[in-house]
């Protein structure tokens, strides 16, 4: 028989629970929409932050978003602009 999985610590964790925090208490900004976005890959199949997992699909009803509306937004946002000028362009963290 298997063992069930214990949920396991990210080590992003902090940072990001900062950033979940504020999207919980902000509007849908280009950049805010990027983050929620990024965050949601990061931690869609993550065995363990079930409040950062939760938080992130609370943000996302409050939006009234699907991921797919998600996603095609952020795609059209990422094509017009760099949303993270200035903000250490190399943010490329997705895991």
């Amino acid at each position: 028989m298997a063992q069930p999985q214990k949920d396991q610590q990210h080590p992003q964790w902090s940072s990001d629970r900062q950033i979940v925090n504020t999207l919980l208490s902000e509007a849908p900004t280009d950049y805010n929409l990027a983050e929620l976005a990024r965050l949601r890959l990061r931690y869609c199949s993550f065995p363990g932050a079930r409040d950062i997992q939760a938080d992130l699909e609370k943000v996302l009803q409050q939006w009234n978003l699907t991921d797919d509306a998600l996603n095609a937004k952020t795609r059209q946002i990422h094509a017009a602009a760099q949303v993270y000028k200035g903000r250490g362009s190399k943010r490329d963290d997705w895991s």
